[in-house]
């Protein structure tokens, strides 16, 4: 019985086999680039984007998304009792918590999860802002003084309190804010 025997491949001739193996799969899986070895890769930025026609600017002012009670009429404020969503600055003017001083709310900003504003009654004086989503703040005025209180809030209508008039700002993710003044 005879027995041929294979002969056994060179160990470095082996590798070598392997290694270029991988280097051909690496180089495939890849890909390769067409820049020269001295040029900077490109960015992002860099990289030729198709062109697309500039959205047309439009005259009108966002219309509120979130519903409210008084719609955007700033006017059903007067009262001290009210709920209106807003999309830009406003102010609104309102009775006080002292007996026949006024109050005034400066809505200064509105934008996606945005709002900020101040509140002046009599010699006091309080500002708001908040940012994000759900975001918003109850600023309690007092006759004696003011309060507020930012973070997360849900648009419901905030309760009344004997001793105070309640402002509720909240965000909304549209760019438009739901505002509630509720007086005692």
């Amino acid at each position: 019985m005879s027995y041929r025997t294979h002969p056994r491949p060179h160990p470095t001739r082996t590798a070598l086999t392997v290694l270029a193996a991988l280097t051909a799969l690496t180089t495939a899986a890849c890909g390769g680039t067409n820049e020269a070895d001295d040029e900077p890769p490109r960015t992002p930025r860099d990289r030729p984007t198709p062109s697309r026609p500039a959205p047309e600017p439009s005259s009108e002012p966002p219309s509120p998304s979130a519903a409210a009670a008084d719609g955007t009429d700033v006017g059903a404020c007067t009262d001290g009792n009210c709920e209106i969503a807003v999309t830009g600055p406003v102010t609104i003017h309102f009775p006080g918590p002292a007996d026949g001083s006024r109050a005034t709310l400066s809505v200064t900003a509105v934008g996606p999860n945005e709002i900020e504003y101040e509140v002046k009654s009599g010699n006091n004086r309080s500002e708001g802002g908040a940012s994000g989503p759900g975001q918003g703040c109850l600023t309690y005025l007092r006759e004696h003084g003011s309060g507020n209180s930012c973070g997360t809030l849900d648009s419901a209508r905030p309760s009344p309190r004997p001793d105070a008039v309640v402002i509720q700002a909240t965000t909304g993710a549209d760019g438009t804010a739901l505002l509630h003044i509720v007086s005692p």
